[in-house]
């Protein structure tokens, strides 16, 4: 199978992470991160949630529960031993290093995220590429587009908890609109 390390950049996004992770649950790919992107997701999602009015308290709590989630629903995704990989890439930002090491480590043939720039092919193995959240997506709705509905209508039926219970075309308008995931938004609806 497909192994993928996900980036903070693309797992911050809710439903850009709903929808990856789900397809993850399909089947369609094995994801993987590091520690150290759980502690950033961790501190930008209850950032994120403080920002929209929740009380700072709640917002941690609510951001250490996603990563007990993502923790106990992806239970091998966590990548151990990538420590000494990191600094060796001489990536444009050393703060990304660890991304790097933990996509090496794991034997991940991409590594998905928003930051490009801060992945240049010439410093990664030449069996790993940097894709952009879209091109992934793409790539991997290829794989089985009916299995990548299936992920869709498991985010449908999970929306309601704010209040507003989303169809399965309100997920993959939001996909396209958002997250400009037309690609494979096509390729769904197809």
């Amino acid at each position: 199978m497909f192994t993928a390390l996900l980036d903070t950049s693309v797992l911050w996004p809710s439903l850009q992470r709903d929808f990856l992770l789900s397809l993850a649950i399909e089947g369609l790919y094995r994801p993987v991160w590091s520690s150290a992107i759980l502690e950033e997701l961790e501190f930008h999602e209850a950032a994120k949630l403080t920002n929209r009015g929740t009380l700072p308290a709640d917002a941690d709590q609510r951001a250490q529960r996603l990563i007990e989630q993502m923790k106990t629903g992806f239970d091998d995704a966590e990548v151990i031993g990538w420590e000494p990989l990191e600094g060796t890439f001489d990536l444009p930002d050393p703060d990304d290093e660890h991304v790097a090491a933990a996509a090496v480590i794991a034997r991940a043939g991409a590594i998905v995220t928003s930051n490009l720039k801060d992945f240049p092919a010439d410093k990664l193995p030449a069996d790993l590429q940097a894709l952009p959240p879209a091109e992934f997506a793409l790539n991997t709705v290829s794989v089985d587009p009916l299995r990548s509905l299936r992920a869709v209508e498991a985010i449908a039926a999970r929306s309601g908890h704010s209040g507003e219970k989303w169809t399965v075309n309100d997920v993959l308008d939001r996909l396209e609109t958002r997250y400009s995931m037309t690609e494979a938004v096509d390729l769904i609806r197809s």
